[in-house]
């Protein structure tokens, strides 16, 4: 009986039904016998078919496949000594350490380690879609995909953080936790050295130095860095304002703007000026009222040395030389370069007059229009009402 059988003879002597099948190819000597049965009862793992192998590549078969078993890894990489049953999954595992990306996808260029990545980054350029959810359907481009989907039917959250007892359906999104307590940040950037704690966060912030946009508004054109960036753009232009506020129902495009909102309701001003006294909700504003003491402005216009306290001002201006109007009224096509004049000017379609006078409760549509109202009850002197 040849070596190779003997091992394996060994290693599989798992039960009678098993043992017979092996014996009875041992006895016709029909090593592919066995190679091409169905499947490994304790391993399920698969033989595929094999067109005359050479005798060599049997034998390989029959050591990797007795390796699964006795849990024997051979072969060990030399760099950080991680240990594989298998030679060609240390070849495999190399490329960590190469990164060497030998699979290209000739749509895009896109390079990757591994054959079964490259197969699966291809269905996003043909849109299949293989693994369907059975519960509602949904469809996705790797089972990987579909698995983390499924975390959201059965609420399943495995993996527990042992600091704060925090769980997640990823184990991956524990590791990722796990850095908020530890505070690591293993992700670099090669030229400013500022440190990200995920690889994500790094490829965006790359794109500072690159002055990369690659997400562009199909609306106005307008090019964006980050798409969580487009996705707030799209709002001047859909006019969706998803977060509410819960005591005055005041809606708003974006949950910063909400939470600045709520200070009005809280009435907590905790910041106070040491100069004059005022009080503030929020530190920031305090910092943009101290420049009124100070008188500095730090923002200057580069085309015209026009200096300014505030970033956001100079921006605005800045729309002067550029004759930039991104805000663009849906009913008459009507540009503005500030988003408040483009919600003024609706009122003048939707005919809402939210400006109201408290001396005769005559109502506006535009604030400006209400301040020249009032002139008439203080007889000019815009300071006295």
């Amino acid at each position: 009986m040849p070596s190779a059988w003997l091992d394996l003879y060994k290693v599989l002597n798992h039960g009678p039904d098993l043992v017979l099948l092996i014996s009875r190819d041992m006895q016709q000597n029909n090593i592919y016998g066995f190679l091409k049965r169905k499947r490994c009862i304790q391993t399920t793992v698969e033989f595929q078919n094999q067109t005359n192998p050479s005798k060599k590549q049997t034998q390989k078969k029959i050591q990797n496949f007795c390796c699964i078993h006795t849990q024997e890894k051979p072969h060990v990489c030399e760099i950080c000594n991680k240990a594989f049953s298998r030679n060609s999954t240390l070849r495999k595992h190399l490329r960590i350490h190469t990164q060497e990306k030998p699979h290209v996808c000739e749509i895009c260029n896109k390079a990757f380690s591994h054959s079964g990545n490259l197969n699966s980054h291809l269905r996003i350029h043909n849109q299949e879609k293989p693994h369907i959810c059975e519960i509602c359907n949904k469809a996705f481009s790797q089972s990987g995909y579909l698995k983390l989907h499924l975390g959201i039917h059965t609420q399943e959250k495995p993996h527990v953080c042992e600091i704060c007892n925090k769980a997640f359906s990823r184990n991956s999104a524990l590791r990722k936790h796990l850095r908020i307590h530890t505070q690591e940040k293993p992700h670099v950037c090669e030229i400013c050295n500022k440190a990200f704690s995920e690889s994500g966060n790094l490829n965006s912030h790359l794109r500072i130095h690159t002055q990369e946009k690659p997400h562009i508004c199909e609306i106005c054109n307008k090019a964006f860095s980050l798409k969580s960036t487009l996705k707030k753009h799209l709002r001047i232009h859909t006019l969706e304002k998803p977060h509410v506020c819960e005591i005055c129902n005041k809606a708003f495009s974006q949950s910063g703007h909400l939470n600045s909102h709520l200070h009005i309701h809280i009435q907590e001003k905790s910041h106070i000026c040491e100069i004059c006294n005022k009080a503030f909700s929020r530190n920031w504003t305090l910092k943009k009222h101290l420049l009124i003491h100070t008188q500095e402005k730090p923002h200057v216009c580069k085309i015209c040395n026009k200096a300014f306290s505030q970033s956001g001002h100079l921006s605005l201006h800045l729309r002067i030389h550029t004759q930039e109007k991104p805000h663009v009224c849906e009913i008459c096509n009507k540009a503005f370069s500030q988003s408040g004049n483009l919600s003024s000017h609706l009122h003048i379609h939707t005919q809402e007059k939210p400006h109201i006078c408290e001396i005769c409760n005559k109502a506006f549509s535009q604030k400006s229009t209400l301040k020249k109202h009032l002139l008439i009850h203080t007889r000019g002197n815009p300071h006295v009402c």
